[in-house]
């Protein structure tokens, strides 16, 4: 039998197929430690009665989840059965739960898209930012985070897990390593953003404090030096969006991974402005934000009012060109 990563070995019926599936998974590259979390959740629960996972001791099981939102409880339960097909090449006659019977995804979260106004706002109220005991570099550090959420759409645990030796500061580039789907990454970061960046390290060295490659890029004082966490930058950067005064249309603070989606809409707008061939820059963009195909990609790029407008515009030039062409009394070439 394949042992957990963890100390605490499973208990249940599902022990061996469990352990066996999550090492398979991993042998192929893949992390998994959320789904380790799930199959030890219902390890957990059929253990103390001895039983297997059947139609009745799933239902109970997920019974259990109904606290949870439908998309949450969804992909609970789709890793169950994930792990039940698995087990299912071994012992044709286990139990599989039936995937119609799952509850459908949430409707998924509108996202709110950042104004370049808002974003002044937010980088104004991180200026206002005092050092503290922990955070001597408090102001500095919430300003090189929004100024680098937004310039490269990294998500909030890539931007937390940077390190100074992740920053080339000749190539001007940051190193994104085994992120989302164990891909890495090289970034080309804009004017702005790698001046930000040597600013931010300029200052950390005018203090004192440690710059050495291994250490975290948005650096604080605890344990002599620790990377913040994604529930504090989270909490940080909501209160600097309460400061700005941003609020979504619903009237509620947006969430930090629409700086993500304002990233990618933004470079939308800006290639409709330069004239630049859009479809052909989306794989660019696609690669940049480490998705592994466009189709992902997809998901952020949301057809605001200013798009419509800059495509329309677009499409009027190119019909005027068409149209410029055709002969009096004549028609175009078909």
């Amino acid at each position: 039998m394949n042992t957990l990563s963890t100390n605490q070995p499973l208990c249940s019926a599902l022990a061996v197929p469990a352990s066996d599936y999550l090492a398979h998974m991993r042998a192929l590259g893949r992390g998994y430690a959320g789904e380790e979390r799930v199959l030890r959740n219902i390890d957990a629960f059929l253990a103390p009665n001895g039983s297997d996972l059947t139609a009745e001791t799933f239902s109970a099981w997920c019974l259990g989840e109904n606290h949870l939102t439908s998309g949450v409880r969804r992909n609970r339960m789709r890793i169950v059965r994930n792990m039940c097909l698995y087990r299912q090449r071994t012992e044709s006659g286990c139990f599989v739960p039936d995937i119609t019977q799952f509850p459908a995804n949430h409707q998924p979260v509108q996202p709110h898209i950042f104004t370049e106004a808002e974003i002044v706002r937010l980088l104004e109220a991180a200026e206002t930012l005092a050092p503290r005991w922990n955070s001597p570099l408090h102001r500095e550090v919430y300003r090189l985070a929004i100024v680098l959420l937004y310039t490269t759409g990294l998500r909030r645990g890539e931007l937390i897990r940077l390190t100074v030796g992740d920053y080339e500061p000749y190539e001007h580039t940051l190193l994104v390593r085994q992120s989302k789907f164990h891909k890495s990454r090289l970034l080309p970061l804009s004017r702005d953003g790698f001046r930000e960046v040597d600013a931010y390290l300029e200052a950390r060295r005018g203090r004192g404090l440690p710059v050495s490659p291994e250490t975290p890029l948005l650096w604080n004082r605890h344990g002599n030096g620790n990377d913040y966490t994604g529930s504090c930058i989270q909490y940080g950067i909501a209160q600097l969006f309460r400061a700005a005064r941003i609020y979504t249309a619903s009237g509620h603070l947006p969430r930090v991974h629409d700086l993500r989606h304002t990233f990618a809409v933004h470079a939308l707008l800006r290639w409709y402005r330069f004239g630049d061939d859009v479809q052909a820059k989306l794989p660019f963009l696609s690669a940049y934000m480490g998705h592994v195909s466009v189709l992902s990609t997809q998901h952020y790029l949301h057809f605001s009012e200013e798009i419509a407008a800059c495509a329309n515009e677009r499409f009027g030039v190119d019909c005027r060109a068409i149209l410029g062409s055709i002969p009096s009394g004549g028609r175009a070439a078909s």
